[in-house]
């Protein structure tokens, strides 16, 4: 596994009306391996644009991406992506959308159901192998598109909002799940969401970005994603520091939206 630089990265849009629109600028950031980071901040932030030229679906128009001594020019087996809804194969099993990756690398029957059987026991479906998509429930679901992922060992594991359109429970069990796959298996997961609660109890590193154009505005170093890989998660939301940088984040992510509020007001 190798570091993920983000050196110097800016994207802009053209417009079909000759506009354009300043997405990202000069966004620079150092992902160790092994690290969980967690992108934050209000809509029209770059987020998810920021994520899809990691993922190597974007190219920027300034700067350049690197994971070890390549330069990322295109989607490949490196970085794996879990989006927020499955995009899953509705027609194929739950075995054979987790197998189908490793089948497309030519890996022999056997060793694709050793891997297969792993896989699922390791997200908590053991048995649904045979499964057809449209039976599982949403969490579920996204269980699958997780160890699809894990399936194809990508250095890295990129994730846009994947826990968004889950009930509050499920989401909650959801974030125990990324945890414990972050530390059973040390990969590198870069993790987009709207939520600051989700953001803290999942981001050992927490960025906030700030939008128009969209910049990295703040950095944390925060204990409890490597707390919550092995307490409660509901203990942790009640300790006071967690309250306490809950609070201080989410009076930044207002401010900003009140400014980006503001100008659309007195735009003409």
């Amino acid at each position: 596994m190798a570091d993920l630089i983000v050196d110097d990265v800016s994207m802009t849009f053209a417009l079909p009306n000759g506009s354009r629109i300043e997405a990202l600028k000069n966004v620079s950031l150092d992902i160790r391996k092994g690290e969980l980071v967690s992108v934050l901040g209000p809509s029209g932030c770059g987020k998810t644009t920021l994520l899809n030229i990691l993922a190597g679906f974007l190219a920027p128009t300034g700067g350049r991406v690197i994971l070890g001594d390549a330069e990322v020019s295109g989607p490949d087996r490196a970085r794996g992506m879990v989006f927020q809804q499955g995009a899953l194969f509705e027609w194929m099993s739950v075995a054979r959308n987790v197998g189908f990756g490793p089948r497309m690398a030519g890996r022999k029957r056997a060793e694709i159901d050793r891997l297969v059987e792993g896989l699922l026991d390791s997200v908590g479906l053991r048995g649904f192998g045979d499964k057809a998509i449209y039976e599982l429930s949403g969490g579920m679901q996204q269980r699958v598109a997780l160890a699809r992922c894990l399936a194809n060992d990508p250095e890295v594991i990129l994730m846009d909002e994947p826990l968004g359109a889950l009930d509050a429970l499920t989401r909650e069990k959801m974030q125990g799940l990324v945890l414990k796959l972050w530390k059973e298996t040390g990969k590198t997961i870069v993790l987009i969401t709207h939520s600051v609660e989700e953001a803290l109890l999942l981001g050992a590193r927490l960025i906030v970005m700030a939008p128009r154009p969209g910049r990295i505005h703040a950095e944390y170093r925060l204990p409890f994603a490597e707390r919550g890989a092995g307490e409660d998660l509901r203990a942790l939301k009640r300790l006071p520091e967690f309250a306490a940088r809950r609070e201080e984040i989410l009076s930044m992510i207002w401010e900003m939206e009140e400014e980006i509020m503001g100008r659309a007001e007195a735009a003409p």
